[in-house]
């Protein structure tokens, strides 16, 4: 998202990161700022979105495996991602719909988080999404977790094999999502907080901010991290990858079996 909050007020302060790192200079026009900006944007809604589905899906197939959703079909599952596409992008309409170009000592920036006289609806959107989609998927997946735990700790089942791939698929979607995405929300709000203290915390938030926009880095990385997710939670994923190494010749991994039990586990 290239995201920053930089003040008016504070931009002179003798403390800049960004003295160290390339400049933001934006040369490509104010179509193509909103549509890069659009395509960030509903990259990590989207990563989100569907890290979140997965374990989701993980949460029925454990604590409730009789459950109808367990038994969707490939076109219905077909359609609960076309679904969540389209709300993802609905709601990343409005970085299409406002200017999102800012001018800086003659320097155009490309940002989606900038300082405005009187902040656009459309972008007040766009903030509380940005908060909005790390917070209320961390609570779902913190509770999946819990619930998967308890469940099979319950019936016995917290030491069997296939018990403890359901446990660790949650946990590692719960790692992937805190080590993307928190930097971005923790820097972030922290830079608004020290905002609102004043001038007097001009030095604390110039370095937020600019941690801000660098801690983004960690939200283009969930989408390497994304074949680890499918690894872990689908048996399908890990015998296609296990049959192309096998191709190679170099080593021969033994095929994992598609398990079906009520703890849903694969």
């Amino acid at each position: 998202m290239t995201p920053n909050v930089t003040a008016h007020h504070c931009v002179n302060l003798p403390f800049r990161i960004d003295n160290f790192i390339r400049g933001e200079k934006w040369i490509f026009g104010d179509a193509w700022c909103r549509a890069n900006l659009f395509m960030l944007s509903v990259n990590r809604s989207a990563s989100i979105a569907f890290m979140t589905a997965v374990a989701v899906d993980r949460y029925f197939k454990v604590v409730h495996p009789h459950h109808k959703i367990n038994h969707i079909s490939t076109k219905q599952a077909a359609g609960v991602a076309c679904f969540i596409w389209g709300v993802v992008i609905s709601l990343r309409i409005p970085l299409l719909a406002n200017n999102l170009l800012s001018v800086e000592n003659n320097v155009s920036l490309c940002r989606s988080f900038s300082n405005y006289e009187k902040t656009p609806l459309g972008i007040h959107l766009h903030y509380a999404v940005f908060i909005l989609e790390f917070f209320v998927p961390l609570i779902l997946l913190v509770f999946c977790s819990v619930r998967i735990a308890c469940i099979l700790h319950s019936r016995q089942m917290n030491k069997d094999k296939r018990g403890q791939r359901a446990i660790r698929t949650v946990l590692v979607i719960v790692g992937v999502f805190v080590l993307c995405f928190f930097p971005s929300i923790g820097t972030g709000l922290t830079a608004l907080y020290f905002k609102k203290l004043g001038d007097k915390y001009c030095e604390g938030y110039n370095l937020t901010s600019q941690l801000f926009s660098m801690s983004i880095a960690f939200t283009y990385l969930n989408s390497a991290m994304d074949p680890v997710i499918y690894c872990f939670s689908s048996s399908v994923f890990r015998n296609y990858l296990k049959k192309a190494v096998n191709q190679t010749g170099l080593m021969k991994l033994q095929m994992s079996r598609r398990e079906s039990m009520p703890s849903g586990s694969d």
